[in-house]
């Protein structure tokens, strides 16, 4: 009784210390940073993603298979948004060769702007920040690991679409030697799909952020992410299915729906962030900055706010 008791004030202790650094960083904030621009970088991260996977299995299907993952993340009115903001920039970047060298390099610096500010975003949560000497090294390695995530969800995708292939075929098999089949198809696929996202949210919070951070606290964290998100990606699609959100919005609607999904993504990755962080900190292993990185000034914005304050008085 006593250890159910001890765990209890630790899970109330832990929930109590992440809403706590949540409120401090003023992780809405960051969020609704993060949403801007990621609905601005996402065609261009989509479209080198299909690009990639598209060498292998062809465009058309690689753009098939984004377009049906955003359909299953965000409804069938922002997705279609997407496809065709993905269209319009892959037919821009078909012209003559200074048309299309000018295109990939906007599709590059594009679709790495939304990890570069997911990387700001976790150092300010983390407290960490580049060393005052080492800004173009970290300019440059900001961007390296951004076009390094691109790969990995690029793979990811890939090895998505060819365990998703081989898994329906061998559902098909088994329906006819099995009935009920289907059943454990549906199983197996949301296994799949928690473990591609558990992967990149611990890919995201190992890369990315100029700190060291234990793998047993990355894992952690990324695994309650994966859950938050999974249970967001289904409440947001009743959402969307019992109301008529964005027709309240006329024109502007699926955009919205856009939007309103990326904010909420954002908010769960930063929340997850900041969990992350307290679950460190109390299993004694807190995270410290890297070889590159120095502590952040706790009082930095504090300070700042205090004189913005003095000066408008």
């Amino acid at each position: 009784m006593r250890n159910i008791k001890a765990r209890l004030r630790n899970i109330w202790g832990l929930l109590r210390d992440t809403i706590s650094e949540w409120q401090f960083n003023e992780v809405s904030l960051l969020a609704a940073s993060l949403a801007y621009y990621t609905v601005f970088s996402l065609a261009p991260l989509l479209i080198i993603v299909m690009m990639i996977v598209g060498a292998i299995f062809g465009e058309e299907a690689a753009k098939e298979q984004i377009v049906a993952r955003m359909t299953e993340l965000v409804g069938v009115q922002a997705a279609e948004v997407i496809a065709t903001a993905i269209t319009n920039m892959r037919a821009d970047a078909t012209g003559g060769p200074f048309s299309l060298i000018f295109s990939l390099g906007f599709l590059l610096f594009g679709a790495s702007g939304i990890f570069a500010q997911i990387q700001d975003a976790l150092d300010r949560i983390w407290e960490v920040e580049p060393a005052p000497k080492q800004q173009i090294f970290h300019f440059l390695r900001k961007r390296l690991l951004s076009f390094a995530m691109i790969l990995v969800i690029a793979f990811l995708l890939l090895v998505s679409f060819v365990t998703n292939t081989l898994l329906a075929a061998l559902v098909d098999v088994l329906n006819t030697i099995v009935p009920g089949a289907g059943y454990w198809w549906q199983i197996l696929s949301l296994l799949l799909t928690f473990g591609v996202t558990t992967f990149i949210f611990g890919a995201i919070f190992t890369i990315l952020p100029d700190a060291e951070i234990s793998w047993r606290d990355t894992v952690v964290g990324a695994v309650i992410t994966a859950i938050l998100f999974l249970i967001g990606q289904s409440l947001f699609g009743l959402f969307l299915r019992q109301t008529n959100f964005g027709s309240a919005y006329g024109v502007a609607g699926s955009f919205v729906i856009l939007i309103t999904w990326v904010y909420y993504a954002a908010q769960i990755l930063l929340l997850g962030a900041v969990f992350t962080k307290v679950f460190a900190q109390r299993r004694g292993s807190p995270i410290v900055p890297s070889e590159y990185a120095v502590p952040r000034n706790k009082n930095k914005r504090r300070t700042s706010r205090s004189s913005k304050r003095n000066q408008s008085k």
